[in-house]
């Protein structure tokens, strides 16, 4: 499925004056796959997403994708946010109660008509992506949240945008409902050719989610690039204690049926993991966090833990309490993170470029990717 396909990259060069900090971002963002702003509450992240939006002027501006300008200063051009084409989903779905679902979605398709850009089929095509087919005659007060959030994205995206932000839009969710609307979202990512960008402060929505990441701290940007080189640095963590770990990029190379389990191949190695039912040549990534790597000077054996890797150190640095380090492994063109004690960094003489075996105790498969 293709929504108003897009290649073209997205600038963001912001100024916003606030009371407490200015938010100041020079960003050249891709033009395909979820963008993550990151950050705890209060970095800027809204502010930014708003100001795409045009719903808060910055107080110097340019923001254009590909060759459509919305804002430029120097050029003294401001589109007004309703003829920026533009989807946008809040944190509380937002739905009109007095109206079903299908007629919810009617109106979104109408917005795109008065634009220019609406296209029946395209609805249908959201709303079998979204899965919500069945939901079409229900009341937004008859659904659960997950599903009123589904509706939500599905109305945003019935207008055919070229861009979609989406700000926070699970935070008003419980565990469980998140984890109910997140396959979607994977799904969208995978099968829509649309720049989106997306907020949130967690990390299992930016470990699941994020093709590219950008991390905010005070209106400053302290990061930014492709999500799995972001997650691996030890100079400026972006997670710390014990969500800190490492994303890997890779494919499903073999399927062992007798013991329940798929080695995935990535750039550097492979890992065994659990089978959920995928299959040869799919996509995959994995969340390696380091509380559940170990390194090793020597070749292991006679060990309960099935992945081994070879490695070598690129990085050691503190972690955040005194007796522990985070060490980050170079495995061919992909890294680990390694959470040790210093004790043990003294103990084995651990330094930059010492080549050692990294144990793997567990991986979370995330999903799929973007293709």
């Amino acid at each position: 499925m293709s929504i108003n396909p897009s290649t073209a990259q997205l600038r963001i060069r912001l100024l916003v004056a606030r009371a407490d900090f200015d938010l100041k971002v020079d960003l050249q963002l891709p033009g395909r796959g979820i963008v993550v702003l990151f950050g705890a509450s209060g970095s800027g992240k809204t502010t930014l997403l708003r100001s795409v939006a045009g719903l808060l002027r910055p107080s110097r501006g340019l923001i254009q994708l590909g060759d459509t300008t919305w804002q430029d200063d120097g050029k003294q051009i401001f589109v007004p946010p309703w003829q920026r084409n533009i989807g946008y989903v809040f944190q509380e779905a937002s739905l009109f109660a007095h109206l079903d679902v299908r007629r919810n979605l009617r109106y979104g398709l109408e917005r795109g008509a008065s634009k220019g850009t609406a296209e029946p089929s395209a609805l249908q095509r959201t709303i079998d992506l979204l899965g919500i087919d069945h939901l079409l005659g229900r009341e937004p007060s008859s659904l659960s949240g997950g599903e009123r959030q589904r509706v939500a994205i599905a109305r945003a995206l019935a207008t055919q945008p070229r861009l979609l932000l989406l700000d926070e839009p699970l935070a008003a969710l419980d565990h469980a409902r998140r984890q109910e609307i997140l396959p979607w979202l994977e799904r969208m990512r995978d099968e829509l050719n649309i720049p989106m960008i997306y907020v949130t402060h967690s990390a299992d929505e930016l470990a699941r989610l994020a093709d590219h990441l950008v991390v905010l701290e005070r209106g400053t940007v302290k990061a930014d690039g492709p999500a799995h080189e972001v997650l691996a640095r030890t100079d400026a963590p972006v997670i710390r204690g014990d969500e800190a770990g490492a994303l890997l990029l890779g494919h499903v190379a073999q399927i062992d049926a007798a013991w329940h389990l798929a080695r995935v191949q990535f750039a550097g190695g492979s890992l065994w993991v659990r089978d959920s039912a995928m299959s040869v040549g799919q996509s995959v990534r994995l969340r390696v966090l380091a509380r559940d790597v170990s390194l090793m000077t020597s070749e292991p054996s006679n060990t309960s833990i099935q992945n081994h890797l070879e490695g070598r150190i690129e990085a050691i640095a503190k972690d955040v309490h005194p007796s522990q380090a985070l060490v980050k492994v170079r495995v061919g063109d992909s890294a680990l993170l390694a959470r040790v004690t210093a004790r043990a960094i003294h103990a084995l003489a651990l330094k930059i470029d010492t080549a050692v075996w990294v144990q793997v105790k567990s991986v979370a498969v995330m999903g799929g990717l973007s293709g």
